[in-house]
C-alpha cells in the first residue's frame, strides 16, 4: 500500500493486477487501484477535480484530468473517509501512476491540493 498525507489529508492507494486481453489487434494489460481518502484535519473539504499522469513502460506518459472521481465530488467531514475503486489499461506489464487532487476547505474556502504518491503497477510474471 502506497500513502501520503497533504494538510491533513491521507491518501492511501492499493493496486491490483487484473488481467490481459487484446484489443484492436495489441494486447492490454489491466490493472485496478483503490484509493482511500481520510480526512484527518479539523475542517470538512470536498474533492472537486484530479489531475493524474500515466506512466507506461512502452509508451508515452498520459496526462488526465477530470472533475471529482468516478462521477463524484466528495465532501468529507473530520474523521470521515471516502474509499473509491479505479482502472487503467497499458500496453506494457509496467507502469506507474501520481498525480492530486484539488480540494476545497470548506471553513475557509481555500482551495488546495492534496497529493497522491507515486504507485506502481505490475503484473506478477514481469517481476523476478
Amino acid at each position: 500500500m502506497f500513502t501520503q498525507v497533504t494538510k491533513g489529508i491521507k491518501i492511501s492507494v492499493d493496486t491490483s493486477f487484473e488481467g490481459t486481453f487484446f484489443k484492436n489487434y495489441k494486447m492490454h494489460f489491466a490493472f485496478g487501484y483503490t484509493i482511500t481518502i481520510e480526512n484527518q484535519s479539523k475542517d470538512s473539504v470536498q474533492l472537486t477535480s484530479r489531475h493524474w499522469k500515466v506512466f507506461d513502460a512502452l509508451s508515452d506518459m498520459e496526462v488526465l484530468d477530470g472533475e471529482g472521481v468516478i462521477g463524484k465530488k466528495p465532501v468529507i467531514r473530520p474523521g470521515e473517509s471516502h474509499t473509491y475503486s479505479s482502472g487503467c489499461l497499458l500496453a506494457s506489464p509496467i507502469g506507474a501512476m501520481k498525480g492530486h487532487y484539488n480540494m476545497v476547505n470548506f471553513a475557509s474556502t481555500e482551495k488546495f491540493r492534496v497529493y497522491v504518491p507515486t504507485f506502481k503497477l505490475s503484473a506478477p510474471f514481469a517481476l523476478n
